[in-house]
Order: C-alpha cells, then sequence, then structure tokens
C-alpha cells in the first residue's frame, strides 16, 4: 500500500472512526527531520526502538510505553483499539513523520484503523514477520508465540493462509509479558514456562518460530534453548524496521544523515516512569537516559 505524506494543515487529520473523537490536527509542517513515533503497551516495544535507532541512527524518536494499561494481550481488542487511537492521536499532535505500532496486539486490533485515521504512514509488526517467516521456512510448518490478543485476533493465522504449503501453530503465551515487564529474562523459572510453552510446537515439528510479541526477542536466549538451535527465530521487531526504511525512503522522507543535527529521542510512560527507566536503560542502555511521565491519553 502506497502513502502519501502531506503538510498536516487544516482538517487532513479529521477522519471519521466509529465510536472514536475525531483525530487531533497538527497544525504544523511536517518533514523529513520530523519525528518517528513509535508505541507500545510498555517495555517490549523498546526493541523496536532499539532497531530503528541501531539501523537509523539519524532519526529522531518519540517512544510512549503505555503502562498504565499495560498488559494489552488480555484486553478486550475494542479496549485495545481505544487505547492505540489515542496515543496514536498524541503523537500526531506532536508532529511524527510516521507511527510504528511496536505491538502485536495493537495492530492486530488497530492497524486497519489507524491507516484511515491519519494521513502519515502507520506500520505494524505483524505482517513484515509473517513474510519473513515464509521465505524462512524449510518444511512448512511455522509457530506462533503471542499474546492471548493476538492469537485470539487469527491476525497471524489469516495472514500466513494466503502462503499455500504452509501450516502454522499458534501458541498464546500470557505469562512472559509479565515477566519481561518485571525485568525477568533469563533463569530456571521463566525456562520452564517457555519449555512449557513450544512443548507442542516441537512436536507438530516447527522449523521457523514467530516472537509474535515485541517483548519476546527479550527472551530470545530461554525461548531458543526451549526449542532447540534447529529452529529458526523470526522477530517481528527486526522485521517491522525494514518496512519502517522501506516506507520512508519510498516517501523521500528519511532524515538526512549528514547533518550535524543531533536526533531528538523522547521516552515517556504512561504508568511509573521510575521503573520504566530502569527496564528501559537495561534494555537500550545509552540510547536512553531519562523517561517522562506522561499524562493518560
Amino acid at each position: 500500500m502506497d502513502y502519501v505524506i502531506q503538510d498536516h494543515k487544516s482538517d487532513s487529520l479529521k477522519t471519521e472512526v466509529p465510536g472514536v473523537e475525531p483525530s487531533i490536527v497538527y497544525e504544523g509542517t511536517i518533514d523529513a527531520s520530523s519525528p518517528i513515533g513509535i508505541f507500545d503497551s510498555g517495555v517490549g516495544g523498546l526493541t523496536v526502538a532499539r532497531a530503528i535507532m541501531e539501523q537509523l541512527p539519524q532519526e529522531s524518536v518519540i517512544y510512549i510505553g503505555d503502562t498504565a494499561h499495560s498488559p494489552y494481550g488480555p484486553k478486550p481488542i475494542a479496549q485495545v483499539r481505544e487505547l492505540s487511537m489515542r496515543i496514536g492521536d498524541e503523537l500526531v499532535a506532536r508532529g511524527c513523520k510516521m507511527i510504528v505500532i511496536a505491538c502485536n496486539t495493537a495492530t492486530s486490533a488497530a492497524l486497519r484503523d489507524l491507516r484511515e485515521r491519519y494521513s502519515i504512514p502507520v506500520v505494524g509488526v505483524i505482517l513484515p514477520a509473517v513474510r519473513r517467516a515464509v521465505a524462512t521456512t524449510r518444511n512448512g510448518k511455522i509457530g506462533v508465540l503471542g499474546t492471548q490478543g493476538t492469537i485470539a485476533s487469527g491476525a497471524y493465522q489469516e495472514l500466513f493462509a494466503a502462503s499455500p504449503g504452509v501450516d502454522v501453530y499458534a501458541q498464546a503465551c500470557p505469562s512472559f509479558v509479565s515477566f519481561v515487564e518485571r525485568g525477568i529474562t533469563s533463569g530456571r523459572q521463566i525456562l520452564g514456562v517457555a519449555q512449557g510453552y513450544t512443548e507442542g510446537l516441537q512436536a507438530a515439528g516447527v522449523d521457523t518460530l514467530v516472537l509474535g510479541c515485541t517483548h519476546y526477542p527479550l527472551l530470545t536466549g530461554v525461548i531458543q534453548l526451549a526449542v532447540g538451535d534447529n529452529v529458526t527465530l523470526i522477530s517481528s521487531s527486526e522485521e517491522c524496521v525494514k518496512d519502517v526504511l522501506k516506507t520512508l525512503s519510498r516517501n523521500d522522507m528519511l532524515a538526512d544523515a549528514a547533518t550535524d543535527k543531533q536526533p531528538i529521542r523522547s521516552f515517556e510512560s504512561t504508568g511509573d516512569p521510575a521503573l520504566f527507566e530502569q527496564l528501559a536503560m537495561r534494555f537500550l542502555g545509552p540510547h536512553v537516559t531519562h523517561v517522562e511521565k506522561l499524562r493518560e491519553v
């Protein structure tokens, strides 16, 4: 799908979405130096932010972790959609040139609506991972680990259905996000949980496993140990960045790498900023120096 990026003035963003208030309008000008807006229910989306900052170091980033409403996985789709709309409006109001939904659950719930609502590109994390998994599998048996909401939505299953000869085995992993949000990414307990979640996938003979939640790349070590080295892990976070680069390049909106201007890196949380900052600094290191408290959007 092609996108046209416009200067957002007057009523350019006032797209009506049933059940949701009209979008906030950004009155300024959006250009290549404008930031990329990224959001997730918590720290998991930092895996996407990290990949963007490492592969596109000239880009400015505004990251919002909606920890006040985390986790999204068990919530009704309608609620996740509404939360996503509110954060999307916040990012648009700040003049972002693109929105990256760094959350599989929010992507499955709200990607289509956000694309209809805004004139800027909106990129999700599901389709890029599906493409890579289909290109990677050798025996056509692909597993997907995700939150309850993502798996129940059928978003992955629907996209994989377009690829003949592919069998999909989806497994909800309701405990993984809470482990990551508490900073637990290794150890005997989480390994045991991972082994339990992947037992059925291994019995099915999957050779490719999609980490269908942006929190899960932070558990790559234990998941790989649980499934063995013969199973290839696909990170939805890493694959998403390829779509970000392609979309910005196609619209001639990549930030100038030759400029002396330092990119802006803003990290905000709707919940406890101190806890978020602690985890963000652990997972992103020098990329994060401070986390602001954002009012509930």
